[in-house]
């Protein structure tokens, strides 16, 4: 790998990194160069951006334990739902990696982040309220619908190493939660599902140490400063935010 093409993964990892934080999908583009610009195969893709996404979710999830997200509403529930039933779709994401083409799941989710990016950027614009709000559902079937989310996510994280934040955040959002809340509980998911599948492609030697090492270090540094900035941004600007960006990244998984 040439100098120029390490500062440039770099400076896309710590751009990342202040996504993760501050609207939840940032780690995608992580992937997104390492698949397009990095001499690796792509379970080595999906391996390695898994390796540095269990950093960045361990870091995110104290600084916004810090600021106090997890005290709020049903936020330790819905993280510890979402990280108990994406392991299992973590598990199973990776490894039909290795047995079915790529292309197919990259149609699917790039289909889907567009139409939630889509749904999200109208809902905002004509002031729409979500009209199935997880928070005022019976316990049992908030968590099952929690747990359906989780598993989703799972499948999609371990799959294609886009980590949990990327489907995790918007689909939460949509079902009323606040968006910082969404943010935070999506961190800790992001752990478990970046652990799993990073030790799945681990034993099928499919990690990069080196590669992890230069773009996680500048992920980190990105996740701090994208902590500060969603606290300084008015709720509903991030929202927006999150669906122009959905769509944005929808046609990149294409790539």
């Amino acid at each position: 790998m040439s100098p120029e093409l390490a500062v440039l993964l770099a400076v896309i990892a710590l751009f990342a990194g202040i996504g993760i934080t501050a609207i939840g999908p940032g780690g995608v583009f992580v992937t997104i160069a390492l698949f397009a610009l990095a001499p690796l195969s792509s379970p080595e893709v999906a391996g390695t951006a898994s390796a540095t996404f269990v950093a960045t979710g361990l870091l995110g999830s104290l600084v916004y334990f810090q600021s106090g997200e997890f005290a709020q509403g049903h936020a330790r529930e819905i993280a510890i739902v979402l990280s108990a039933t994406s392991v299992l779709g973590a598990l199973a994401g990776s490894r039909l990696n290795f047995l079915l083409p790529e292309a197919v799941f990259g149609y699917l989710l790039s289909a889907f982040v567009a139409t939630v990016g889509v749904v999200i950027v109208y809902r905002e614009r004509v002031g729409l309220k979500p009209s199935n709000r997880i928070d005022a559902v019976p316990a049992q079937q908030r968590r099952i619908m929690i747990g359906t989310i989780g598993l989703g996510v799972g499948v999609l994280g371990g799959l294609l190493g886009v980590g949990g934040p990327v489907v995790a955040v918007p689909v939460l959002v949509m079902l009323g939660v606040p968006m910082l809340v969404a943010v935070a509980v999506a961190q800790v998911q992001s752990i478990f599902i970046s652990a799993f599948a990073a030790a799945s492609y681990a034993t099928a030697g499919a990690v990069s140490v080196p590669v992890a090492l230069l773009v996680g270090v500048p992920q980190l540094i990105g996740v701090v400063a994208g902590w500060k900035v969603a606290h300084l941004v008015d709720p509903g600007r991030l929202r927006v935010v999150l669906g122009i960006v959905l769509i944005v990244v929808a046609p990149t998984l294409l790539l």
